[in-house]
């Protein structure tokens, strides 16, 4: 049996009650996301239930991504995040596979790709 362990997040951010600076959806603190590194991302409500998760090449323009475009599976569920955790993970194998456990683990309310559980 492969065992697989959840990284801890390297990066977590909250949505502001009332942000003063410029934001997304509430957030506010996107610069502590690196612009260049690769890795995972989940998305968690205020119950801290997951909603979803991703991956990326470039992580901060990919999570951006999710609350500007109007394709994203979270496009009606945005203003229900009010966490994000990101783990850096550069090798892309790792990423695939960390993101498969953690929406089947973890059971992410609004992936639809990669569900093995239902």
């Amino acid at each position: 049996m492969i065992q697989i362990t959840i990284p801890t997040p390297d990066v977590t951010i909250h949505k502001q009650k009332d942000p003063e600076a410029s934001n997304i959806y509430g957030f506010t603190d996107f610069h502590l996301i690196s612009r260049d590194k690769a890795g995972i991302f989940m998305f968690y409500n205020d119950r801290n239930e997951l909603l979803f998760v991703g991956k990326a090449r470039k992580i901060r323009p990919r999570i951006k991504k999710h609350f500007e475009d109007t394709v994203s599976v979270m496009k009606d569920h945005r203003e229900e995040v009010s966490k994000i955790e990101i783990c850096i993970v550069e090798d892309p194998v790792h990423r695939e596979i960390y993101e498969t456990f953690i929406i089947n683990e973890l059971k992410a309310k609004y992936n639809v790709d990669k569900v093995l559980y239902k």
